[in-house]
């Protein structure tokens, strides 16, 4: 069953880190279901793009709505609002700008070193770090291998402050036949910190 869509938005921030699908396919059954999205690429991001797809992001907010819809599939439904990564002055970089949370995927372990020690040289990284000032859920999904102890370390620390760490490691006992099944499954496990069920997936029911 499909969880109440929230009146509060859920922000989505997109990293450097290599696995954009997981960005796309999470834009994707969240705005299907009408959830209303604040989305905020890292700087890095626009090279990943280019690295794993061959596609320029564009840069302007405006223009950026358009590109994540046209790459999720998602012409219509939900709301989203993109946020440029220098745009320090934005509403989720305030604590007064009530959100469900925020979902970092994938996540970079620069990003996770960098909220780890309280650093927002960005927009991204200052309105992850409002959500753990405000207590709000912040969930991770970092996206590295193989981690070292610099990384398990930063990851404890923010698991110490109330993140929630999703790594992006898929199951087989739902049988999946594509790629896609096996990134839905790491999305369904994300979106599940939030109460939102809105991904199709078999869950595990016992034997």
């Amino acid at each position: 069953m499909q969880s109440q869509t929230p009146s509060l938005p859920l922000i989505l921030g997109v990293t450097g880190a290599s696995g954009l699908i997981y960005a796309v396919r999470s834009l994707k059954f969240l705005l299907r279901a009408d959830y209303a999205v604040e989305l905020v690429a890292s700087k890095s991001t626009y090279m990943v793009w280019q690295a794993e797809l061959g596609i320029r992001m564009p840069a302007e907010p405006a223009q950026q709505e358009g590109f994540w819809r046209q790459q999720a599939g998602v012409a219509q439904g939900g709301k989203l609002r993109c946020h440029p990564w220098g745009d320090v002055g934005a509403n989720i970089a305030s604590g007064s700008f009530r959100t469900a949370g925020m979902l970092v995927m994938p996540c970079s372990m620069s990003t996770v070193g960098k909220l780890a020690a309280g650093l927002s040289s960005d927009l991204l990284e200052r309105a992850a770090d409002v959500q753990l000032k405000e207590g709000r859920k912040l969930v991770i999904v970092p996206r590295e291998t193989p981690f070292s102890l610099i990384h398990l370390r930063n990851l404890t620390t923010l698991a110490e402050a109330g993140a929630r760490i999703v790594p992006a490691i898929p199951a087989w006992y739902h049988h999946p036949q594509t790629v896609e099944d096996l990134v839905d499954f790491v999305v369904a496990r994300a979106l599940d910190q939030f109460d939102i069920d809105c991904v199709p997936l078999k869950r595990w029911e016992g034997h």
